[in-house]
């Protein structure tokens, strides 16, 4: 992947021109973020953010480095070849404000050609979640987290989880239809590879809008899961694809104030 930022008075007059060779990783990072029909997109000389928000209660960013490259807008649904041994090449230029986002896209020799027109980007949250503000981490393989949410009663509106320097150490509890559960993990667990506990924290999460997040989390390979003190969630998740490359996806969602303290 090549991502470079045109000089002014330069051959091509672009302000961004990207290249790709296989797509599929694109399109499959951006499903991960893919809830909403917009998204802003942040562009440097070190690569791309794609942010897509909902309400301002939830924020998906895909963050993808000069070498793996990705764009935001509908290029997600043009999807990648699926026949074996193939791939797709993708190459994107933009002039600048006012000017359609330009994509080519060459299979087997034949290339197409989409133009995708630009907006006014809206204003987005800022959750400021610095590591100065983080108040418990923990790092966990995502196949833990994937057999918790398989496991789990979604029919509960929301997700609780606990995070302790003591037992529980780290609790997932739910409560639907059948009732309530909870999955521990000890912070010895051979899924847990860090634990990083300074004080105890019980916060609610809506499971509509953390839903959204299981689509970075079946790519991924190890989440990072952070909270701040106001109980503000991180969910970053660590995706590497089949060349090796590794990219990463980041939810931040609001905890549920519609609950009193005796609840907790």
């Amino acid at each position: 992947m090549l991502l470079t930022a045109q000089p002014a008075g330069s051959a091509e007059p672009y302000v961004l021109s990207a290249s790709l060779d296989n797509a599929r990783h694109l399109s499959s990072l951006l499903r991960a973020v893919h809830f909403q029909d917009h998204a802003t997109c942040f562009a440097t000389a070190n690569g791309l953010r794609v942010t897509v928000e909902d309400a301002k209660c939830i924020q998906a960013n895909a963050f993808i480095q000069g070498e793996n490259l990705g764009m935001a807008g509908r290029i997600v649904l043009l999807g990648t070849s699926n026949q074996s041994g193939t791939s797709t090449a993708l190459r994107m230029c933009y002039r600048g404000y006012g000017y359609p986002l330009m994509l080519l896209l060459e299979e087997g020799g034949v290339v197409t050609v989409c133009k995708i027109n630009t907006q006014e980007p809206d204003e987005l949250l800022d959750f400021d979640f610095c590591s100065t503000k983080v108040v418990n981490k923990i790092i966990l393989q995502s196949e833990g987290l994937r057999e918790a949410f398989a496991e789990l009663d979604m029919t509960s509106e929301v997700l609780q989880i606990t995070m302790s320097p003591d037992k529980p150490y780290f609790r997932l509890s739910t409560f639907g239809n059948a009732g309530s559960a909870h999955l521990d993990y000890p912070k010895d667990s051979d899924l847990m590879e860090a634990f990083h506990c300074n004080q105890t924290q019980t916060n609610r999460y809506k499971i509509s809008l953390l839903k959204p997040s299981t689509k970075a989390l079946a790519l991924s390979c190890k989440v990072s899961i952070r909270t701040d003190a106001q109980g503000f969630l991180s969910l970053q998740y660590m995706i590497r694809n089949e060349d090796g490359q590794i990219c990463f996806v980041e939810y931040y969602c609001c905890p549920d104030e519609d609950i009193t303290e005796a609840e907790l």
